[in-house]
């Protein structure tokens, strides 16, 4: 340090000079190093103020910085949604169904009117075992429509020809492969069976909006029963309507709109009957051989073999 210099200067002088100017000298010398000293230690601290108040500053700095920064993206993204381009009209097609709501056209299905309201999603689903119409069937089916035309009532040929073994239900969309599993694994053991139909007979929907002219089932009823069964409780697993509690299984031949189930009965229904009982190859008879049950939801088919 610079004033180790001033006491070599002090000991050079100590041969030369008599003591009381040495001890002034030795005097002076002690404050001037004690004076050098607090002036280095108040150069340090001033040092470091200066150094604090650099890095206070730089940080402010920073944090400016970053509000322009974050203030400039924000204005630039709101600059680019303003200069989003709209939505071509095909994109917005794709997803008009989801939000037009669904209108039930009564005239586009022969006016027959839902059970249940229209919801997307919703997927009518019921059990059922088929049968393949034969020409001679189709043949007497027109006879009969013709005289109960004659008698003032229309009948429409049914769509498909079939024996329902549970209710019309709603099933969800997701539900559709879970409920199908569950109905191949009810039925797996079921084996197959021979049904006849019998006499004509009249049915009308829950709702009295249809009225039905069926073919009774006369042998095979034990065995629907247990088919029945064994679907029911796939319903009750789902939460879902289980079939009637006394079923009177049938054929449904053709339906007319309304409820005109008193005037088949007491106005044509015995002349009906005559027709079927008076066939040329004596009374006609339907023989069902039951092979495979069918599960229809919505526009799918499940088919289920029969052992």
């Amino acid at each position: 340090m610079c004033y180790s210099y001033i006491w070599d200067f002090f000991y050079c002088l100590k041969s030369s000079v008599n003591e009381a100017i040495l001890t002034r000298v030795a005097c002076n010398l002690f404050f001037l190093e004690l004076y050098l000293c607090i002036d280095m230690l108040v150069s340090y601290s001033s040092s470091s103020e200066d150094e604090n108040e650099v890095v206070a500053t730089n940080r402010k700095r920073k944090r400016h910085l970053f509000r322009v920064s974050a203030a400039e993206k924000n204005e630039g993204s709101s600059q680019d949604t303003v200069a989003r381009l709209p939505l071509p009209a095909s994109v917005k097609e794709m997803f008009r169904d989801s939000e037009e709501q669904h209108i039930d056209d009564s005239s586009q299905h022969g006016g027959r009117l839902r059970s249940f309201h229209h919801e997307r999603g919703n997927w009518a689903t019921y059990v059922y075992l088929p049968y393949e119409p034969e020409d001679v069937f189709l043949e007497l089916l027109d006879e009969l429509r013709v005289c109960a035309a004659a008698r003032g009532i229309t009948l429409t040929q049914a769509e498909e020809f079939h024996i329902s073994l549970s209710q019309t239900v709603v099933l969800r969309h997701h539900w559709i492969q879970p409920f199908v599993q569950s109905l191949r694994s009810a039925l797996a053991t079921c084996r197959g069976f021979v049904c006849l139909t019998g006499k004509l007979k009249v049915y009308s929907n829950q709702e009295k909006t249809r009225t039905f002219l069926g073919m009774e089932i006369s042998t095979g009823h034990s065995q629907l029963l247990e088919v029945v069964k064994r679907v029911d409780k796939v319903m009750e697993e789902f939460n879902l309507s289980t079939y009637y509690e006394d079923p009177s299984f049938h054929l449904s031949l053709a339906w007319c709109v309304g409820d005109f189930t008193e005037k088949l009965q007491h106005v044509c229904l015995s002349e009906l009957q005559s027709l079927v009982d008076g066939h040329e190859d004596g009374p006609f008879q339907i023989r069902l051989n039951c092979k495979e049950l069918r599960c229809k939801t919505g526009n799918k088919f499940f088919l289920f073999p029969l052992q």
